[in-house]
């Protein structure tokens, strides 16, 4: 229950779905996701929102910090990965490694133009490697003890050779 706020700037940008995150609302919003991602996406939302915010003022060409710059890094990278290819649903263990590796840094390193390649390699890898999590998350469970440090330990070793 809610609305979605289409971007008619972000679909020039290229983003697709150009949903306008910070214009959009829900009154259900992380109610209806599942456990799982509810914990790895937690504040993607606003922190995203908060990197376009920042984004806009740095256009103005004022200097910036270290750490602005890596929160503007940081945002590119996690625009990238939620740039939805047409027919291309991703399972809830995709989704949960891929926002995972985007929003703990673990593709800080990942040029932006490469991200793509990241994140597949990211979905062949939870695929392969931990088969027995997807009807489990479906279902309604909450990643299990040890389970988030593997998926970042699978992040990390899947994204090594898209690094920088």
């Amino acid at each position: 229950d809610g609305q979605i706020y289409l971007s008619p700037e972000l679909f020039r940008k290229g983003q697709l779905p150009a949903v306008d995150i910070g214009k959009s609302v829900s009154r259900v919003g992380g109610k209806a996701q599942l456990p799982a991602l509810r914990a790895v996406a937690g504040d993607l939302r606003l922190g995203y929102a908060q990197f376009e915010e920042l984004e806009t003022f740095a256009r103005f060409g004022t200097r910036l910090d270290e750490a602005t710059r890596q929160s503007l890094a940081r945002g590119q990278r996690v625009r990238a990965i939620l740039r939805q290819a047409e027919h291309d649903p991703l399972t809830v263990p995709e989704q949960l490694v891929v926002v995972l590796a985007a929003t703990t840094g673990v593709l800080d390193d990942v040029p932006v133009e490469r991200v793509a390649e990241a994140e597949a390699a990211l979905r062949r890898a939870v695929t392969a490697d931990m088969p027995e999590l997807g009807p489990r998350l479906a279902s309604g469970e909450k990643l299990g003890d040890g389970e988030r440090e593997r998926l970042l330990a699978l992040a990390r070793s899947a994204s090594t050779p898209f690094r920088a």
